[in-house]
């Protein structure tokens, strides 16, 4: 296993991504305040960054609408809902999206940066991953959720 430094000084195993402090920050915002629907992250060079906030008012089609087509993104998504038992409740999804039309090279990084970056995001409740978007639809997420 190989280490190397970013510009923080912090090491990153393997694949070198680090996690930009404002994903961790924006993350915690969403899980404690509920100040976000969902957050979509990309990696950008080196690192892990905040690509898009979705509002409290967005529901689940502005986020599944807000990831590319054709390249790979983290996100989490903040799914509200009522038991059986009629009780509010939420859960908190973090998605790999890698749809089969990305680059290989872009599917990799992914793949190899996904579990340390979920580690920095304390507070997933359920992980999906997806190629495409009926492996991450509402029938799905609502599924997962109960």
């Amino acid at each position: 296993m190989t280490f190397d430094k970013n510009i923080n000084g912090q090491a990153n195993a393997v694949s070198g991504t680090a996690v930009q402090d404002e994903c961790k920050l924006k993350f915690l915002e969403l899980k404690a305040k509920r100040n976000y629907r969902f957050i979509i992250f990309k990696i950008d060079g080196q690192e892990v960054v905040v690509e898009k906030l979705g509002s409290p008012e967005e529901n689940y089609d502005d986020f599944a609408n807000s990831l590319p087509p054709d390249e790979c993104r983290y996100a989490v998504f903040d799914f509200d809902f009522i038991t059986n038992e009629n009780i509010q409740k939420s859960k908190i999804f973090f998605i790999a999206w890698s749809p089969e039309s990305s680059r290989v090279r872009m599917k990799m990084v992914y793949a190899s940066s996904k579990d340390r970056f979920k580690r920095e995001l304390d507070g997933i409740q359920v992980e999906l991953q997806a190629t495409e978007p009926s492996e991450m639809s509402f029938d799905l997420i609502k599924s997962r959720a109960y």
